[in-house]
């Protein structure tokens, strides 16, 4: 698509050489555009979102910008430009997190960028914040930390379904090497061991889903380890109205919403220590992503328990229904009134 491809230069000429900026502002579109570069299906999806962006800019009537993740820094970026009105970006999730390493140097470029452009960044727990502080040098002062939420419908909550008679062990989520499937597998293999009667269930979808296949084929769990592959929101409600415990071994999660949704239909949890989640409940056990061994003694212990296991989930299950999306939309409003007042004070300068 032409359009996409010269959508660079279309920018320029329309805005960078047309408005007044500072050297600061074009030497951060400069930089901006120079690692927004590439033939990937998403980066170009980018490229196309940033110019669409960039025409409601111009033409719609708004106070403030929020921009999400990395996708949506470079259309913020240059709404900013455009309106001169304030930019806040959340940042759910960083390439680091992603990528489980060094990932994409275009999309830390981007995100650096857009943080630092921005007036406020929200950060999704104290662990993102820790991390974006530490690994882009974020100024402390212009980032707030706002936790997420979950909401299921009490007629959900009720209907426990079970699928097999033995113990049900749950890992609902991408299955890449930031959400830890690998080590939820290791901890299977060593579980089954003991309790060959429990089921473990893969529920998701992910590059890394023909490798744990071939590990689990290789370690002979056959059918009690199983895999779900894509599901649709009705099929999610019904294995977690199936399963007794629910495990998130993430190597690096910013916040994690399905443990609060497992949590919220009774389910105990059990959560990597290196995630924002963990912040925020207290009825789950939280344990080191890396230290299988635990992790295995947990479900054992859950397992020969079920009473404790079934007290543990409805406590979890008490807590979650406090965890209100309202709380965190009040504070985002609140967050935009400090942002917009900041800026009619600059404005009167």
């Amino acid at each position: 698509m032409s359009e996409i491809k010269d959508y660079v230069s279309s920018i320029k000429k329309t805005f960078w050489l047309t408005e007044t900026v500072t050297t600061e502002e074009h030497n951060i579109w400069k930089e901006m555009t120079a690692h927004l570069i590439g033939e990937e299906d998403l980066i170009r999806k980018v490229q196309e979102y940033t110019l669409r962006a960039s025409r409601f800019a111009e033409i719609l009537d708004y106070d403030l910008i929020h921009a999400h993740d990395w996708l949506t820094y470079p259309s913020g970026i240059l709404a900013k430009q455009i309106s001169r009105k304030p930019l806040i970006v959340h940042i759910h999730a960083t390439e680091f997190d992603r990528a489980g390493g060094p990932g994409d140097e275009r999309i830390h470029k981007i995100e650096h960028l857009g943080m630092n452009y921005a007036d406020k960044v929200i950060a999704v727990s104290q662990y993102t914040a820790q991390m974006i502080m530490s690994r882009y040098r974020i100024d402390t002062g212009k980032i707030r930390i706002i936790y997420n939420a979950f909401t299921v419908s009490e007629t959900t909550l009720h209907n426990k379904k079970r699928i097999f008679k033995g113990p049900t062990i749950l890992y609902l989520g991408r299955i890449t090497l930031q959400k830890g499937p690998d080590y939820y597998l290791d901890m299977a293999d060593k579980v089954l061991k003991v309790h060959p009667e429990a089921r473990f269930i893969l529920a998701g979808t992910g590059d890394m889903q023909r490798q744990i296949l071939r590990r689990s084929a290789a370690l002979r769990l056959k059918n009690r380890f199983l895999f779900t592959g894509f599901l649709n929101r009705k099929q999610v409600e019904r294995i977690l109205q199936a399963a007794d415990i629910y495990v998130l071994p993430s190597v690096s999660e910013p916040f994690g919403i399905s443990p609060l949704e497992a949590m919220a239909y009774g389910i105990t949890a059990i959560i990597s220590k290196q995630s924002g989640v963990a912040e925020v409940v207290h009825n789950a056990f939280k344990i080191d992503y890396w230290d299988i061994d635990l992790w295995a003694e947990t479900i054992n212990h859950l397992i020969e328990n079920p009473e404790e296991c079934a007290k543990i989930g409805m406590e979890g299950r008490k807590e979650v229904q406090k965890i209100q999306w309202n709380e965190a939309a009040d504070k985002i409003r609140q967050l935009y009134a400090e942002t917009l007042s900041e800026y009619s004070k600059r404005m009167e300068l």
